[in-house]
């Protein structure tokens, strides 16, 4: 089929670091053309030279025949390409309506017409087939019909391309599900569709073809039925991923020796109650529950955030007296919080800073490491990590999530923990990086490292853990272990059944 959009040899450079290199992408009308990559690979670069918030420095873009050169958002709008973020750019305190229409309301000699902005706005929702008051706030709406409005004001303009930069991010299955109804619709009128996701099984269920980048460079374009999961995950990452198989990944540690952690019933009033767990050198702890079964709260306690009420708290078999985060970095024990931004990173430190500042902890503040011991430090966690762009001093905040995480990693790695709480370590960040931080894990399992994990997808949690305990209303309901780690059996856990 001709194609509807068509991108010859883009290419994008910030501070001479080639974002973008001789990059080729074509969509075709009808179609959901993904784009799939690791963060960093040039997913959002390329959206933002198509949609007129970048420049590209070398290249050609057509859309339906005539070549465009977006200066704005607003002009590649008005040229036929809209785009709706993964974050609801629109405002919560005016209606449904108003929102819809913000900017281009018909208008006569009194002002606004607001009878016709209604019709407009309803005839505008119904070709989503979404019945909702177009009168209402919009911020008296769910996200996901927030995300609808978006969709339906994109469209508003006669769009011919419709982007989706990571739309399902907020949603539920059901929401999910809603979405995709209207993207099919839209696909039988002709629009030609970008998706951005890092969910695979999304990706799979309502994708026609999937482009490939990494590190600013076009992999290749598949029919999505060319690819299983593992040879699309191998192509982000440009190697073979077929370890990702949990037979493949966890080979069984047989010293185990005596255990490194043991909680006999540890309660906290008001978070959970009656916990009891063991683990030794070379296992993962995985933590299966509902959001609120109380999962995090076990870490928390685990790495004495929170105060234990009740129950003992054992160490290489001793009960230390006052336990506290300090307490357990001394004794080997790490906590990754599933807050990244508001309890891991230091934003406005650099990569290097906030790599090497538990080493320096634990150094102490009289003995200061040189610049030249944390550059040395950090650039060969840089590497190994693959912590892009691999640039010391930049600030953590400007790092995708993907990247903060690797430092974060990087952070304990430093340390050599023997014992590492990992509360959502995976969530927010893409396909490549669960890959490759996962992958980590595994490797530091062999060796001898010991893991709590926590996950809400079930998938991660049989792949990755020697053992689960499932968690149902702040208590543990049941431990899994070997082939009996399965999601059947530990959805069938939490459901009680």
């Amino acid at each position: 089929m001709a194609s509807l959009l068509e991108v010859r040899g883009m290419g994008k450079r910030f501070l001479g670091v080639a974002a973008l290199e001789n990059v080729d992408f074509d969509l075709v009308k009808g179609e959901v053309h993904t784009l799939m990559g690791e963060n960093g690979a040039g997913k959002s670069t390329l959206i933002k030279c198509l949609t007129g918030v970048y420049q590209p420095e070398s290249g050609t873009t057509q859309l339906s025949g005539h070549e465009i050169h977006p200066r704005s958002p607003d002009e590649a709008v008005r040229l036929g390409i809209s785009t709706v973020y993964q974050e609801v750019n629109l405002v919560p305190n005016l209606s449904v309506m108003e929102n819809l229409l913000l900017g281009r309301e018909p208008r006569g000699p009194f002002g606004i017409q607001w009878r016709k902005l209604q019709k407009r706005a309803e005839a505008a929702m119904m070709r989503l087939g979404v019945e909702i008051d177009v009168r209402v706030r919009l911020g008296n709406l769910s996200i996901a019909h927030q995300q609808m409005v978006a969709i339906a004001r994109a469209l508003d303009v006669s769009a011919q391309v419709l982007v989706l930069d990571e739309p399902t991010s907020s949603l539920d299955a059901d929401e999910v599900a809603a979405l995709f109804a209207i993207i099919r619709k839209l696909k039988s009128e002709g629009i030609g569709i970008i998706f951005v996701s890092h969910f695979l099984e999304q990706v799979f269920e309502i994708s026609d073809r999937v482009t490939v980048l990494r590190n600013g460079q076009k992999v290749g374009t598949w029919s999505i039925s060319e690819l299983t999961r593992l040879e699309l995950v191998s192509q982000m990452i440009g190697r073979d991923a077929t370890e990702l198989d949990r037979a493949a990944t966890l080979e069984v540690v047989e010293n185990s020796g005596d255990p490194i952690l043991q909680a006999k019933g540890i309660s906290k009033r008001g978070s959970v109650s009656d916990i009891s767990l063991e683990l030794r050198a070379g296992e993962t702890l995985g933590l299966a529950g509902l959001l609120g079964s109380g999962r995090t709260e076990v870490t928390r306690l685990l790495y004495g955030i929170d105060s234990i009420d009740s129950g003992s708290l054992q160490i290489d078999g001793s009960q230390p007296s006052r336990y506290r985060p300090m307490t357990a970095i001394q004794k080997g024990i790490g906590y990754l919080s599933e807050d990244r931004k508001g309890e891991g990173i230091f934003p406005e430190l650099s990569v290097r800073e906030n790599i090497v500042i538990l080493e320096q902890v634990k150094c102490g503040w009289l003995r200061r490491m040189s610049p030249s011991r944390q550059k040395e430090l950090a650039d060969d966690f840089i590497v190994r990590l693959k912590i892009q762009p691999p640039d010391s001093e930049r600030a953590i905040q400007f790092l995708s999530g993907g990247n903060q995480q690797k430092a974060l990693l990087a952070r304990w790695l430093a340390v050599e923990p023997r014992l590492l709480l990992l509360d959502e370590p995976t969530r927010g960040i893409d396909v490549g990086a669960k890959f490759e931080i996962m992958s980590l894990v595994e490797s530091m399992r062999q060796s001898g490292s010991s893991f709590v994990f926590i996950s809400s997808e079930l998938a991660e949690v049989v792949r990755s853990c020697t053992k689960v305990i499932v968690m149902r209303d702040r208590h543990s309901i049941g431990t899994l272990e070997g082939d009996a780690i399965t999601e059947s059996n530990i959805v069938q856990e939490i459901a009680g059944s």
